[in-house]
Order: C-alpha cells, then sequence, then structure tokens
C-alpha cells in the first residue's frame, strides 16, 4: 500500500493540471471502490474549479469551489495518472480507457486524470470542507511527521510509557500520521534501533533523535519519488527510485552497510507485517 512519500509524488504530479483548473466533466464507471462511492458523484464535481490539491497522511485532498472536498485514497494497487498536454506541461496522449479506469477526471485545461484500481481497494469520498478533519478516516490521525506539531518533545511523550514495541508504535496513525512499514524499518535503521525494543525503554533522547530521521528518510524517498515494489506508480506513469537505496527493507540475508558492521539483514514478523533490521547494529 502508498505510503506517506508515494501519496505525496502522486500529490506533486497531479497539481499542474488539476490545482487551479476546472473538472469539465467526471466519469464515475461503476458504485464503488473499496465502499460506495458518494451519491451524484459525477454531477456534484463536474464544472467545479479544484481549488486546492492537498495531502493528509495517506490521502489526497482536493479542496473544490462547491465547498465540498473530494478524498481520495489509493489503496493496494490505485494509481492516478496526468495525460494531455496543457500548457505543454504534460507529454502523454490520452490512452485507449482501460478495464480498471473506475473514475476519469476531464479537465478544461485538455489534461485528463484516470484513476485505475484493479483490485478496488482504494476509496474516494466527498465531504464538507470545513468539516474535513473530521471525517471518521481523518479525524483520528495524529500529527504529519513533516509538520510543525511533530517534535522532539511530542514524539517523547507519546512514546514514554507504551508497551508496545517501537516499530508497532511508529505505524499507530494516532501517534504519527502516513509512516508505513518501508519507510519505519528504514528510520530504525538509520536511529539503530531494533525495531523489536519496547517504545517505553526508549531514552528520551533517542526518541528525540528519531524525528530528523524520520524526516529525512521520507524526504529521500519524496525526492525519489517513492518506491515502486508492485503497483505503484507516479503520476506520469514512472516508477518510484527509493527502492534502489533500501538499507534493509527487503534485504533479508544481504550483509548489513553499516561501515565495519559483519551482520546481515534479518526479517522477523511483528503483527502481521515484516521487519527488516540489523540485529548487531540496531539495539
Amino acid at each position: 500500500m502508498p505510503e506517506l512519500p508515494e501519496v505525496e509524488t502522486v500529490r506533486r504530479g497531479l497539481t499542474p493540471a488539476m490545482e487551479g483548473a476546472v473538472i469539465a466533466r467526471a466519469d464515475v464507471n461503476r458504485p464503488d471502490l473499496r465502499w460506495p462511492l458518494p451519491v451524484d458523484m459525477a454531477t456534484r464535481l463536474s464544472g467545479k474549479t479544484v481549488l486546492s490539491l492537498r495531502r493528509r497522511s495517506k490521502y489526497i485532498l482536493a479542496d473544490l469551489s462547491s465547498g465540498e472536498t473530494l478524498l481520495i485514497h489509493l489503496g493496494m494497487s490505485g494509481r492516478m495518472t496526468v495525460s494531455g498536454d496543457p500548457l505543454g506541461a504534460f507529454h502523454h496522449d490520452h490512452p485507449a480507457p482501460a478495464k480498471h479506469d473506475h473514475v476519469v477526471f476531464h479537465m478544461a485545461n485538455g489534461a485528463r486524470i484516470t484513476f485505475n484500481d484493479p483490485r478496488r481497494f482504494g476509496a474516494m469520498d466527498l465531504i464538507s470542507t470545513p468539516k474535513a478533519d473530521t471525517h471518521p478516516l481523518l479525524a483520528k490521525l495524529g500529527p504529519e511527521p513533516l509538520g510543525n506539531q511533530f517534535d522532539e518533545s511530542y514524539l517523547a511523550d507519546a512514546l514514554s510509557g507504551r508497551n508496545t514495541p517501537i516499530k508497532s508504535a511508529l505505524l499507530d496513525q494516532r501517534i504519527v500520521a502516513g509512516l508505513g512499514n518501508i519507510y519505519v524499518c528504514e528510520a530504525l535503521y538509520r536511529a539503530r534501533i531494533s525495531p523489536k525494543r519496547r517504545a517505553r525503554n526508549l531514552s528520551r533522547a533517542r526518541a528525540a533523535a528519531l524525528v530528523p530521521i524520520i524526516r529525512d528518510v521520507l524526504r529521500d524517498a519524496i525526492e525519489a519519488g517513492g518506491s515502486s515494489l508492485r503497483d505503484f506508480r507516479q503520476a506520469d506513469g514512472e516508477l518510484g527510485y527509493f527502492q534502489h537505496s533500501f538499507d534493509v527493507y527487503d534485504r533479508e540475508g544481504d550483509p548489513c552497510r553499516t561501515p565495519g558492521c559483519t551482520g546481515t539483514i534479518t526479517r522477523i514478523v511483528q503483527s502481521g507485517r515484516s521487519s527488516f533490521y540489523c540485529t548487531l547494529c540496531q539495539r
């Protein structure tokens, strides 16, 4: 499932085609994705201007001139790709309709944005913009890891007293929004913290030191266009490249990359998810 860097990469790719542009027509080709799509979705989108395109956690939010916000979640296999050539920004001809093109946005500037989702685990909803933060999918999210509210004191306090492994704590969206399995593994490696260590046993200094490391990992991944392991593509259809920079994720049995370390990368399962780490470097 796309994590924060992948969703942010898609948002940035969509912005030139969508932000400030009018949705001339929206085609909604089925009644549901993971859940039922909003009533009269095509009518409520058509003719509306996209005032801003933002991200909250792993969700893309398009604020519309109607006072509603379109919430988009890519799910396991969802892609949003741009075609057309508005203002010379895009150079991809409109492709022929595909089997799993479930929602298509025909922009007045000539761009076309297609939401394709073979597994249909994605989701879309239309909500009142002033009440967007109270939506059930957004209401309980913690601070953004790249935002000002996520600082050293906050994380140290949030982890204090928690008896769960640090890996599980960082995946808890109520503590920090948008982090997923890949980037937590990478951040814990850079911090030299074992994913098995209990959050409450982490000193405040080590907890605080995680904040800039998490931010650096996310920024590096965004700069590389995210990670493409299975289905993820950028808005222009290109792959992300951060998977070529993984230090531990999906490297079971490979040598540790820490200079001087003789360890190998180990995989364990925590709460049904694979954790990759070096047993020598990470304590």
